[in-house]
């Protein structure tokens, strides 16, 4: 089995790429830009992620422009990066782009790291959206192409515990891109239980 899997240099989808390398998949690592704001680190953290794995360079699919479009506050640094942060279409965007990535490799399946729904802020973090993409996807593309979440049953304290346990380091997950994270971002608030930030 094939898979393109969506990659960002953060902790979910390395630990997404690194589960997927031990059910011995075949792995296309696919890095969108979208025109974030964090896109350098995030990039550079994907780009150590993937060869700290033994994978090959992530695919960039340039869609720089969605972000200058679509403003939010993780593509515009005038706007709010936590009461802005809703960006409509991002995770449709990542897997449209990932299944027509899929079906160029002949691959199986595409994957996405997001959590258990109950952590899910917008509403394209729950499973009902993975269900109707996948859906529209393989009526896009006319063959079926699987829409995997595998950290669908997982809370963040979960992913945390499991990627120490496989060795993960030096990822970057904060929104706002600059050398250390800022700790107040949604992505940086997700860390911050058990004393852990």
């Amino acid at each position: 089995m094939s898979i393109v899997t969506l990659v960002s240099g953060g902790l979910d989808s390395t630990l997404v790429a690194k589960l997927a390398i031990e059910e011995g998949l075949r792995i296309y690592p696919l890095f969108v830009d979208y025109g974030q704001r964090a896109r350098e680190r995030e990039l550079t953290a994907c780009q150590l992620a993937m060869q700290t794995l033994g994978l090959s360079e992530p695919e960039i699919a340039d869609l720089s422009g969605f972000g200058k479009l679509i403003r939010s506050g993780l593509t515009d640094p005038s706007l709010h990066i936590i009461d802005d942060a809703f960006t409509p279409g991002r995770n449709m965007l990542f897997l449209l782009t990932a299944a027509a990535y899929a079906h160029q490799k002949d691959a199986d399946a595409i994957s996405i790291g997001l959590l258990h729904e109950s952590t899910s802020l917008f509403p394209d973090q729950t499973a009902k959206f993975l269900a109707e993409a996948e859906c529209m996807i393989t009526l896009c593309m006319g063959r079926q192409i699987k829409v995997l979440a595998p950290l669908a049953l997982f809370t963040k304290s979960d992913v945390v515990a499991l990627a120490a346990e496989k060795g993960i380091t030096q990822t970057y997950s904060c929104h706002l891109g600059e050398e250390n994270a800022c700790g107040n971002c949604i992505s940086c608030n997700e860390f911050k239980f058990g004393g852990i930030k």
